[in-house]
């Protein structure tokens, strides 16, 4: 752990991404209890989620190339300051009681096309703030800085919401992404070695998303598991974005809701210092095959929601995300090459969020319709087929830790 802290660039990054999760883990509480304050609507919820997940969905293939060609620090200080004045107009719309769901649409739609280019860049910028040899505990203290910043920003912004309203939430979120933005700022890399021209001398972003591809479906492992991720997403975030929100204000209040959050939180954490003590040969394949374990929050949601079986559920599925995700960083850190991962990270993240539009307008008028616990069960389902047929392919469990 001494070793990635003892590099300036990894300690920028490291603030930055800690300090945007702090205020990022609040937008997300404070903009659904705000719909829900608006309209009372699940399906009123969906659509204005939903409307910022198409927009990053489409732009994020842009948003690979982007970060690629320019310097990844300085497309980062510009999508934090970018992001900083969206969730300010939403929050200024909010607390004025101005904000209806037209506009609410509209400003998710140009967060999200904002967000879409700063997570690729983001993903591929730690390679560049630490030698490969560090890559893993690198990414294990990112994650724990995020998972830190979540348990820190969801409990915080669930005393906020309940105290004194989401349109607040949304302000502290403005705040950090313009206090990320000058922490990105002060990131100092290496001269961004140019990519390989076409033959004009000047590569157009048609053959950039072509190269990108090539290296992304070379890799059978790679896209079996965005499949994966693109059926999981849709039921795990429908079920939870959605639907958990809405069963907190029948079942048991906003301020618990916070607290299973901070939970969840709580176990991607353990999950981190898990992979820093714990190093599988064949963790990919382990860390696809937990994702089984995300199905407990949804099932918990639909049989018992009550809130310490939501906490036990919500940590465990924490845990097993976060054996996932770190085993995926570095096994594309380490398999991908470097002028190409950008491109990469957003043909998988494409990918993996490409349905979750689908699941978050879904769930709410079936459950509307049906009743939520036969849909919290339905996604539960899904999660678990979707990672068995996975965990079942041979290329997934070759890959092994360097």
């Amino acid at each position: 752990m001494r070793g990635p802290l003892s590099l300036a660039p990894f300690r920028w990054l490291l603030a930055a991404r800690t300090t945007a999760i702090v205020g990022n883990a609040v937008a997300p509480l404070a903009l659904a209890f705000a719909v829900l304050d608006l309209t009372g609507s699940a399906a009123d919820l969906g659509l204005v989620v939903a409307a910022r997940s198409i927009a990053n969905v489409a732009m994020l293939l842009f948003g690979g190339v982007v970060a690629d060609r320019l310097p990844r620090g300085a497309v980062l200080v510009g999508s934090s300051a970018a992001a900083a004045l969206t969730q300010g107009a939403i929050a200024a719309l909010v607390l004025t009681s101005t904000a209806g769901i037209p506009i609410l649409v509209l400003l998710g739609v140009v967060n999200g096309a904002v967000a879409a280019v700063s997570l690729p860049a983001a993903a591929a910028l730690v390679p560049e703030t630490v030698p490969a040899s560090l890559l893993r505990p690198a990414n294990a203290l990112l994650r724990l800085g995020l998972n830190g910043g979540s348990i820190v920003g969801a409990s915080a912004g669930a005393v906020v919401v309940a105290a004194v309203g989401p349109g607040w939430g949304l302000a502290i979120d403005a705040a950090a992404f313009a206090v990320a933005a000058v922490l990105f700022s002060r990131l100092r890399l290496p001269v961004k070695a140019p990519t390989d021209a076409a033959p004009d001398g000047h590569p157009s972003v048609w053959d950039d998303l072509r190269e990108g591809w090539r290296e992304f479906a070379s890799r059978r492992w790679v896209w079996i598991v965005v499949l994966q991720f693109a059926v999981l997403n849709a039921a795990f975030v429908g079920a939870t974005t959605v639907l958990g929100p809405l069963v907190a204000d029948e079942r048991f209040g906003r301020g618990a809701w916070g607290l299973v959050i901070a939970a969840q939180t709580a176990g991607l954490a353990l999950g981190a210092v898990i992979a820093l003590h714990w190093h599988p040969r064949r963790a990919l394949g382990i860390g696809v095959a937990a994702m089984a374990l995300a199905a407990l929050p949804a099932a918990a949601l639909g049989l018992t929601p009550i809130v310490p079986v939501l906490v036990v559920a919500f940590a465990i599925g924490g845990v097993a995300i976060e054996l996932f995700a770190i085993a995926w960083d570095q096994s594309l850190q380490t398999h991908v090459p470097r002028a190409a991962l950008s491109r990469v990270y957003s043909y998988d993240m494409v990918g993996s969020f490409v349905a979750v539009p689908l699941g978050e307008v879904a769930v709410g008028p079936i459950a509307e319709a049906v009743g939520a616990p036969p849909v919290l069960l339905g996604c539960a389902a899904v999660i678990v087929v979707a990672t068995l047929a996975a965990s079942c392919s041979r290329s997934v469990w070759s890959i092994r830790a360097a």
